[in-house]
């Protein structure tokens, strides 16, 4: 079994879209956190499944909410890079990268 990270930036992410939502409409919030969830669970079981996407990473829709899962896993570690809203420049993400 692989370890499963969250770079500090996507925790803060996630975090916010769950009050966002929880704000926003009673129960929202929760359905968001229940579709992050599933997208990781299949993420975890198919690592390989999600869409390719720059430096190496992938990327997973979350059902029903304009938002990836942006992912890179590798044999030891699955790292979460980014919840990244459709709406925002694609690649915002890719400066969490050293080196880039």
């Amino acid at each position: 079994m692989t370890a499963l990270r969250f770079l500090p930036q996507a925790q803060a992410e996630l975090l916010h879209e769950v009050a966002y939502y929880s704000a926003a409409r009673p129960g929202a919030g929760a359905r968001f956190q229940a579709a992050f969830e599933d997208a990781l669970a299949l993420v975890q079981a198919h690592p390989s499944g999600g869409a390719p996407s720059p430096q190496g990473t992938r990327s997973m829709l979350l059902k029903g909410f304009p938002f990836s899962l942006v992912y890179r896993s590798s044999a030891t570690e699955l790292l979460i890079v980014a919840i990244a809203p459709h709406r925002r420049k694609p690649g915002y993400w890719l400066d969490r990268f050293p080196g880039r």
